[in-house]
């Protein structure tokens, strides 16, 4: 069997609590790993890079704008198929990491694309070495005005690009620098096995059990997690100091003077944006996480919850299982009734296979929607088990897909949207089928248990992630003084995580070991405000909605449709919202409270 045929064509699961689980076909991208139809797009991509190379290096200067535009249409074309080919490569991956023909074949692939794609690395350097009034003339004056907004973007980064020669050295190490770190990450944490009872699960199969009914499944669980995480500490916190470090060392060649300040400027948003977000959250901790967690504690009949019991389903929770067919419908009514459009577009993920949702070992744990590219439609990946939970991941999931798959008419360079609006669609997604829900709740034990959900749902996403957020600040900032021994990454763990779940929760010493699964840490260093920032732009976001007569829906989608072709200041102004506010983080925040409150309000 040729590598990676199993994950390129996992099968359904039939599932006798869950239903008929789907699993995704990517013949829409490629027939297999070694279909000819793969190895054609790689050597004619390659020949096409090269022919562009010779055509166009140190030659922007002296072109019209419509030359212009015509080579970047050809570079965009060559970005397009090599999207395709590593958007392939790694669902591949992700359908099966432990499989080591899996890794070999993920490996080679990124090797090949960065050798490629070296052939065309001057077109953007160059770019940003274009005068700027002569530029915007020819935007003015040509076709080139379709693709201003991406070389806005693209020269926002210009006072950080270094010579010519250490940013090809850069691109060409780091298939073995940076992504090697990542895969080894990966890989073993793809190949970690967690005791429990008489059997060997996996970090997706263990984690869900800490939302099981029985407080004696949470806690063995809960220690066996952190005692297979703690028994690899050495090789976790390596792999983070190595790639704290190496972010450091480009973040000085490229004078950002704040380790987080790289991200900001991809995401397309001020320093001091982020920070007003970060310090509303982390004000907000003890009215927030401290009082829901206080609240559920009581619920409990304790003065404190052991950690494990923070995602606990409530004492008269039934916590049915769920099943998939249920769990669509959900999701796809509560999206019909806001919009039959999204709906629509929504409906194509079940119609196709496009939903990878059963629980594989090997199987990237979590769950993630990837757009591939706009000649192809995204894929999405589950753990579906059946929890509240899971329906409400995959309605956010869903609505990445359905805000990737809208994107796509900006084309290859413009359909990504920026991590802080990214985060959009999908928690907005998950607050109209909480809401859905809600509504068909009609007695008083009902509603607050879905009330307690949503509210550990929202402080999950907005308290927990800025509290991430800082974990990682202090251990960039701190790698700065020389590398952290584990002990010393545990304990910055913890500090952050106490100060913003507060007092009533009790932590065990295992739980010191816990910030290592954490994936965004490695993939993506300081994603996880995005989180935050989305929550409380739908907050903010819906109550509009609520507020608003006819025509909301069109101006969302067509937000959603703008892909990466405006900032979030144009993307937001039809809905009156303004992210610079500094009222604007504390408004979204009160729904948040505004739920807490409800949830008091039923104790009298």
């Amino acid at each position: 069997m040729e590598a990676g045929t199993e994950a390129a064509h996992p099968k359904d699961v039939i599932d006798e609590k869950l239903g008929t689980l789907p699993a995704w076909d990517l013949t829409d991208l490629y027939p297999s790993p070694d279909s000819p139809e793969l190895e054609d797009d790689l050597v004619k991509v390659e020949k096409a890079a090269i022919s562009f190379k010779d055509k166009y290096a140190g030659k922007l200067a002296d072109l019209s704008g419509e030359d212009l535009n015509s080579a970047i249409v050809a570079f965009e074309q060559a970005q397009e198929i090599m999207g395709k080919v590593m958007s392939y490569a790694y669902l591949v991956y992700a359908g099966n990491m432990s499989d080591p023909e899996v890794g070999k074949f993920f490996q080679s692939m990124q090797e090949r694309s960065t050798s490629i794609s070296t052939h065309v690395l001057f077109f953007t350097l160059e770019l940003n070495k274009l005068d700027e009034a002569d530029l915007q003339e020819k935007i003015e004056k040509s076709s080139l005005s379709k693709y201003a907004p991406w070389l806005r973007e693209l020269r926002a980064q210009k006072d950080h690009q270094l010579s010519d020669e250490l940013e090809g050295l850069l691109h060409e190490k780091s298939v073995s620098g940076r992504s090697a770190w990542v895969r080894l990450f990966d890989e073993t944490m793809a190949s970690l096995r967690f005791p429990f009872k008489d059997e060997e699960l996996s970090s997706a199969q263990i984690l869900n059990k800490l939302s099981n009914r029985d407080p004696e499944v949470r806690k063995e669980a809960a220690q066996s997690l952190g005692k297979v995480l703690g028994e690899n500490q050495r090789l976790f916190a390596h792999i983070t100091n190595t790639l704290a470090k190496d972010k450091e060392t480009e973040d000085q060649w490229r004078g950002f003077e704040r380790p987080v300040s790289s991200r900001n400027l991809a995401n397309v948003v001020e320093d001091e944006v982020v920070d007003a977000l970060v310090s509303s959250v982390s004000g907000s901790y003890e009215d927030l996480a401290h009082r829901y967690y206080k609240l559920k504690a009581k619920w409990f009949g304790v003065e404190q919850l052991p950690y494990w019991d923070r995602n606990a389903p409530l004492p008269d929770d039934d916590d049915d299982v769920i099943n998939w067919d249920t769990a669509r419908e959900t999701v796809l009514s509560a999206y019909a009734g806001f919009s039959p459009a999204l709906a629509e577009v929504g409906q194509r993920f079940f119609d196709n296979p496009w939903i990878d949702a059963p629980v594989r070992p090997g199987k990237a744990p979590g769950a993630f929607a990837h757009p591939t590219v706009p000649c192809a439609h995204p894929y999405l990946l589950v753990n579906y088990q059946g929890r509240t939970r899971d329906v409400m991941t995959l309605a956010h999931e869903l609505g990445h897909g359905v805000h990737q798959v809208l994107a796509g008419v900006q084309g290859p360079l413009m359909a990504d949207t920026p991590l802080t609006l990214a985060e959009t669609a999908s928690v907005f997604g998950e607050m109209l089928t909480f809401q859905s829900v809600l509504k068909k709740k009609d007695d008083k034990k009902a509603k607050r248990i879905m009330l307690a959900s949503k509210a550990e749902d929202m402080l999950n996403t907005v308290v927990r992630q800025v509290a991430m957020h800082q974990f990682e600040t202090r251990v960039h900032d701190e790698r700065r003084n020389g590398e952290l021994l584990p002990e010393q990454l545990g304990e910055i763990w913890m500090d952050t995580q106490r100060a913003s779940l507060g007092p009533s929760i009790r932590f065990e010493d295992e739980y010191a070991s816990y910030w290592s699964y954490v994936p965004h840490f490695i993939h993506a260093p300081f994603y996880v405000y995005a989180y935050a920032f989305g929550d409380c732009l739908v907050n903010s976001l819906y109550a509009v909605y609520q507020q608003s007569e006819e025509g909301f829906a069109e101006k969302y989608l067509e937000m959603l449709s703008a892909g990466g072709s405006k900032r979030h200041k144009e993307l937001l102004a039809p809905f009156g919202l303004d992210a610079s506010d500094p009222d604007f983080w504390s408004q979204g925040l009160k729904v948040v409270s505004g739920f807490i409150d409800q949830l008091e309000a039923m104790e009298d």
